[in-house]
């Protein structure tokens, strides 16, 4: 059996241009993230120790950092984007990434896309 030990952070928002309109290229939009990450080591439930953990904090500093400064056009392009640096950025095995628009269709709270994406082995 597989022992995986995930890292979750829910409901975090980050503000960005995304979207194919004109008035979204211009005017940032809310998003929610949730995003599950296999840890890379388990050495922090043994150490207690900071600097054997995946600290969250600068998981989601450096998302927000990234997403403020970029345009995507779709959903999909910007999750890939999101998975691409936990993977490579802070070296998650896997990753689940939910990215939501909130209130982008009337009488519905929020559209969005979910995926998976693991390191090659």
């Amino acid at each position: 059996m597989l022992d995986m030990d995930i890292i979750f952070i829910r409901e975090l928002k980050v503000v960005t241009l995304i979207g194919v309109y004109e008035r979204e290229k211009r005017v940032p939009q809310t998003l929610q993230l949730d995003i599950d990450i296999a840890l890379p080591n388990s050495r922090a439930f043994h150490s207690d120790d900071i600097s054997d953990a995946l600290d969250y904090s600068q998981v989601a500093q450096h998302l927000q950092t990234i997403l403020s400064e970029g345009h995507f056009s779709l959903l999909e392009a910007l999750t890939e984007h999101i998975a691409q640096i936990i993977l490579k950025d802070f070296g998650a095995p896997w990753v689940k990434v939910s990215v939501a628009k909130l209130h982008a269709i009337r009488n519905c709270k929020q559209v969005g896309i979910c995926i998976e994406r693991g390191q090659v082995v």
